[in-house]
Order: C-alpha cells, then structure tokens, then sequence
C-alpha cells in the first residue's frame, strides 16, 4: 500500500506533528506499507499531483488547517482514503463550544461557559459571577492548550483574553473544575470499543496539563489503566462513545474530562487526530488493550478502508 504521510502544517502543533510522524514512519512495516512524507506546509501541489500514485493518506496534523476538517476535505476531492473522521465530525469537534453544544443535546455532563466571539463586549464582572473563580479561558479551535490559561481574579481574566484571541477569534471562558484528569479513546466505527483509559497528572510546577506538561519528557505522570473503580471506569468510557457518536466521529477519537471531587464527569473536549508517538495517550491505551504501536496504526488503516468500501 503506499501511504502518503501527511505531517507539519502550519499550525501551533507543527513541532509535535513531525515527531509523530518520524515514528509512524519507523513503526510501518515497509514489506507492507510505501511511505513517502507530504508537508502540507509546502507540498500540497505535489500532493495533488501525485494523488494517482496513492492509495491511502495517514494524517498527522494536529490543529487547525489539519484536524479541522480542511485536509480531509481535499482528500475527499482527490478520492484518497484516509484514517479517522471526515469533514463534518472533524470541523466539529475542532470547535470546543460547538463540541459542548452537542454534548449538552446527548445529555452529556459539561461545566457552564461563556462564549466571547469578535466584536462583541460583555461585563468581565458578569463573568465571574456567573461563573465564579477561577476560570479556564481558552481559543475556541486550537490543541495541545495552546493559548489556555487559569485566571483566578478579573484582571487575570482580561489578560487570559487577550492570550487566547492571539490564537483564534472567538474564546471560551469556562468554569475551572477542581479534580482528576482522565482521558478515555475509543477505537471502531458503527461498533467502536472503549479502550482502557488514562489518568494524567502534571508534575510538580505545573498548574494544568499544558503544553510543556504534555510534550517534556518526565513533566507528567500518565496512569494506564486510571486506578478508578469499576463503575467510574464503565461511566467515563461511555461517556467517550457517546461524545464519539455525539460528534458524528468515525475510526478512532480521545475525549478528555475532569472526574470533580464528587465523583462527577465533566467532558472537556474530543480529539479526533490524538498524538501519536507509541508514547503518546491513545497509544498507551491501545496498547493496554492489547495492541502494539505497529497493530495499531494498522488497525486505523483497516478502519478507515473498511469504513470507505460502506460508504460506496
């Protein structure tokens, strides 16, 4: 099969793009699988030029211009399968308050926000006191927390503001809930499977699971399987298929929540193009569940064919 490996783009996430994709690369069984490598960056025309040559595109674009919907859209018009969800789920899940809308129709739990779209004012002091402090502010579109910030008093909330729209228009401003954070994956289409889930802790400095605490080497701890009861576990994995559902996904997605001292759910957010070093989230859970770095990423090509051949 050769296999277009799209990876870098121009989004925040380019750098952890790249990474990922030099080990897919390596993890490909090369007696199966032809890589060559497309930078949409810069290599789009020859994508398109040698879009005969392909029979299967595997992106690793984090954020926008590569998990948003765009991509898969000219690989739709190019009749070039791909791993993962098409336009629609992609488009929407990118969106973190029109992901909330939804999750509200499914009856899904979410903390209370308020959204700040261009032009538009508002009382900060409204804000808090709906809301209370503190607060999370983040872009609307973009990953890895990039632009996301704590603002624990008014004047933290202006600037994390002003942080956020550096990234995108329109920002979130969320209810801040104290508690553990899990992360649960799915893996399927009509059918998909929980896999076993995460739970992240950020190391000593940091005060939320941030970009550094994401991507430096030791700054966090991730748990698989998450030391949860039985029946937390069962909530929290069907609460991932039903945002999955939710959010019309196909092939493979991560749904992140806080788990609040109550012992209550709050979904935060989909990811439907997950990290993906064999280090990375959805990795670890899928190997847990009995799939290696290699069985997995061959198990996304063999969704996502499957998944075109029932389309037809």
């Amino acid at each position: 099969m050769r296999i277009a490996l799209l990876a870098g783009g121009t989004s925040g996430e380019r750098a952890v793009s790249l990474n990922g994709a030099a080990e897919v690369e390596r993890a490909l069984d090369p007696g199966r699988f032809q890589v060559r490598r497309y930078d949409p960056a810069c290599d789009l025309a020859k994508l398109v030029g040698d879009a005969g040559e392909i029979d299967f595109a595997f992106i690793l674009l984090h954020g926008l211009n590569g998990e948003d919907g765009t991509v898969q859209g000219m690989l739709d018009l190019l009749g070039i399968p791909y791993q993962g969800s098409g336009v629609l789920g992609s488009a929407i899940a990118m969106d973190k308050y029109l992901s909330k809308e939804l999750y509200r129709l499914h009856g899904l739990p979410v903390a209370d926000c308020v959204i700040i779209r261009p032009g538009e004012g508002g009382s900060l002091q409204g804000i808090v006191d709906r809301l209370g402090l503190p607060v999370i502010v983040k872009p609307v579109r973009e990953g890895s927390s990039l632009g996301l910030t704590i603002a624990g008093s008014v004047e933290e909330l202006q600037a994390g503001i002003e942080t956020a729209k550096k990234h995108d228009r329109q920002v979130m401003v969320e209810q801040f809930i104290k508690g553990r954070e899990i992360t649960a994956a799915v893996l399927g289409n009509d059918d998909p499977t929980a896999l076993p889930l995460i739970e992240i802790i950020p190391g000593e400095g940091f005060a939320f699971f941030d970009y550094t605490a994401k991507y430096q080497p030791g700054a966090s701890r991730e748990i698989c399987p998450a030391p949860l009861s039985p029946e937390l576990t069962a909530e929290a994995q069907q609460y991932a298929l039903a945002a999955h559902a939710a959010l019309r996904l196909r092939g493979y997605s991560r749904t992140d929540m806080i788990l609040d001292e109550a012992g209550r759910y709050f979904l935060l957010e989909t990811n439907t193009i997950p990290g993906m070093t064999a280090t990375s989230l959805m990795p670890q859970a899928a190997a847990k569940h009995g799939l290696d770095f290699p069985q997995f990423l061959e198990r996304l090509i063999e969704l996502a064919v499957e998944d075109r051949k029932t389309q037809r």
